[in-house]
């Protein structure tokens, strides 16, 4: 496991801590309303859509396309020079929701809107593992 010390390390809340969970265990959770079918990142107590009550945490496919993005050329910490420079991405899931993360694993100069993309997890430690996209296999012919 990489050194992750320095890094701002998320606070799991009583809303967020299944989220977390999946992340540990490298699985995608969003929620999912179990009156309109409407899915749901981040976190809410509701749905955003009917306001109902009954949201349940439900796996993910993963996948996405890269909706607008950034690349950061001057880490925020010491503790991101590493990765320096590193893209920070808007993410369309398939399922709807947009999640904020990296694109990882490839030229941070072919990065572009439209890039279909598949989660990753980098552990930082035993209790947290980030959600990362790289780009799908298919297209690196």
């Amino acid at each position: 496991m990489k050194d992750h010390s320095g890094k701002l390390f998320p606070r799991p809340t009583v809303e967020t801590t299944p989220y977390w969970e999946g992340c540990r265990n490298h699985e995608l959770l969003i929620q999912q309303c179990q009156d309109c079918g409407h899915h749901q990142f981040y976190p809410r107590i509701m749905c955003t859509d009917c306001s109902s009550a009954h949201v349940e945490w439900v796996p993910a496919t993963g996948r996405g396309k890269v909706k607008s993005f950034t690349i950061m050329h001057r880490a925020i910490t010491k503790a991101y020079l590493v990765e320096a420079p590193y893209v920070i991405a808007l993410i369309e899931l398939e399922e709807g929701p947009t999640m904020m993360s990296n694109v990882v694993e490839c030229d941070v100069n072919s990065v572009e809107i439209g890039l279909e993309v598949e989660v990753v997890f980098d552990d930082w430690s035993e209790e947290i593992s980030i959600p990362k996209f790289k780009p799908l296999a298919l297209q690196e012919s």
